[in-house]
Formats: C-alpha cells, structure tokens, sequence
C-alpha cells in the first residue's frame, strides 16, 4: 500500500490534534503539502507557534493555523469544540493524534482521570464527539491513533483508573485498547445511525518521538532511560524508523482513497515495529463488539 503521488485535499478542512511537534506535526505538514486548509490543535501555544512556522517553511502557500486544545482537559474541549461550531465550517478529516506515554508515576487529568486515559483516549472521544455535526457535514474521515500494545492489553473494569495499582505500561496500553474500540464502534454507529463518517484506526510502529522522554520522565527525578535506547536503536535501523515513515500508516488512514473505515492500519514489516502502510488484522481483544458498546456508554456518562 502507498499513497498516490498526487494526492489532491484541496477544499478540505483537516483537525490534527497534538500537532506541536513529531507525528502530529509531520502529518500536519503532508496534509497541508497536499492542499489541505489544517488545524494544528495544540496545548503549548510556543511550540505551536513554532509548528506553525515549521509547516509554513516547508510547504510554500500552507493552509495552516493553530487552536488551542488541551486533551486532558474536558473543559479545554469543550472550548475548542463550541470555537470550531461558531466557525460554523465543516470538518473533512479529524486526526486524533495527541497523546501522553507511560508517566512514570500515577497522574491525573483536570477531570481526575488517570492522565493516560483520559488523554489518550477520553479527551479524543469528547473531542469527536462534540465535533459530530462539522464532521457529518464534512462527510468526514476521522482516524484515532492506537498502538501495538493494544495488542496485549485488556481493559481492566475492576481498576479502570489504576486507582488500586497503578503500571505505566498497562495503563499505556489499555488506553490504546480505548482507542481502537472507540475508532470501531465509532465507524459501526455512523453506518448504523447514517453520520456519514468514516472511522479507522492506525499505529506508526515504533516511532522515536518525544513521547519516549515527556512521558516516562513524569514523575521521575533523574531521566528516564527510553529515549536513550530509541535513539540509539533508531541510529542502528533496529526495530525503530523515524517520525517521516512513522507517519505513513496514519497518513494513508487518514487520506488515501482506498483506505476505509472499520479497520486498522499500520506498518507492515517484523512485528509491526518499522515498515510501510498497510491494513493490519484488528487485535482480538478489540473485536468485542460488547466491550466496543460499554466502553462508549460509559465514556458518555463521564463526559456528559
């Protein structure tokens, strides 16, 4: 799979959430080098600004401004979600990039959520959610950001919060479990109810960002070792690619023609560390359609 050389967005308005910096802000600037108008939503107005230029440097007459979104906060969502709803434009393609990786220690959103998922995953459901009549109208793609290590995890309904213990790691991936349920039952619900949206889901691989030291330095008093060892395995071709082919899986989800809702997307070589776009077979624990329609009803009843 590959996306077409001429790929042509113009006309289309695209969301790009966590678009500050490595794979929002790559997709960010190969949307807007296809001709897209993009939205880089971002918490740090700085480095938003920054991105800003970025795009603006790379890609000549780019389509771009910034919003500002905070996803561990529902009220910041709400706010960006009343803001786009007055500009009163459709919404074409919504990328639910942002995100928070293994914290080290346990911490919490605004709203008191265990920041992973309410990140993650939380913020992006309200976000999408509060979107839903731009994206109808827009007849949008909207592509949500998982992982492998959905693959092995399992929502824990008993500790949901890691209130009881908290494991970065499996906090991690229960909120990319979260993810591509949402981004599944999402797809379900607007062929059911006829929203007109079309919902997938994709992962980069392992993609050396600064995700391996935001994250895992949470809570730390000396520097976590993570973005270290990526580094240096990226440097060897080990198991690891950059953001630029890091971003195609998500890329080709988000805009290639032939890719479609209800699936998952991600790299194609060993172990789905590194490799091309291609379409993946969704993990088992995310083919529960039940556990798809609790996790939406009770995602519904905290965000109301």
């Amino acid at each position: 799979m590959s996306l077409p050389s001429d790929l042509d967005l113009r006309g289309r308005r695209a969301l790009v959430t966590g678009a500050s910096g490595g794979l929002g802000l790559e997709l960010a600037a190969r949307l807007a080098g296809a001709g897209a108008e993009v939205l880089l939503a971002v918490r740090d107005e700085v480095k938003g600004e920054a991105a800003l230029e970025h795009v603006r440097g790379t890609v000549r007459d780019a389509d771009v401004s910034l919003r500002t979104l905070d996803l561990a906060s529902l009220k910041s969502v709400a706010e960006l979600g009343d803001r786009l709803s007055a500009e009163d434009r459709p919404i074409h393609l919504l990328v639910n990039n942002g995100g928070v990786m293994t914290p080290a220690t346990r911490h919490l959103t605004a709203d008191g959520l265990e920041l992973q998922f309410g990140t993650n995953y939380v913020g992006h459901f309200a976000l999408t959610l509060r979107l839903l009549p731009l994206l109808s109208r827009g007849r949008a793609r909207v592509t949500t950001v998982t992982s492998s290590a959905a693959r092995t995890a399992k929502l824990d309904w008993a500790d949901l919060q890691g209130e009881r213990k908290y494991r970065a790691v499996k906090a991690y991936g229960q909120s990319k479990l979260a993810d591509l349920l949402f981004a599944l039952e999402l797809d379900r619900r607007s062929r059911a109810e006829g929203w007109g949206i079309v919902s997938n889901a994709a992962h980069p691989g392992t993609t050396l960002t600064g995700l391996y030291a935001a994250g895992p330095n949470l809570g730390r008093d000396r520097p976590a070792p993570h973005e270290a060892l990526m580094t240096r395995l990226a440097r060897w071709g080990v198991f690891v690619h950059h953001v630029g082919p890091g971003a195609l899986p998500i890329l080709y989800a988000a805009a290639a023609p032939l890719a479609v809702g209800g699936r998952l997307y991600g790299p194609d070589g060993f172990g789905q560390f590194t490799g091309g776009p291609a379409e993946l077979v969704v993990y088992r624990a995310a083919k529960d359609e039940g556990q798809a329609a609790k996790l939406w009803d009770f995602t519904m009843g905290i965000t109301r």
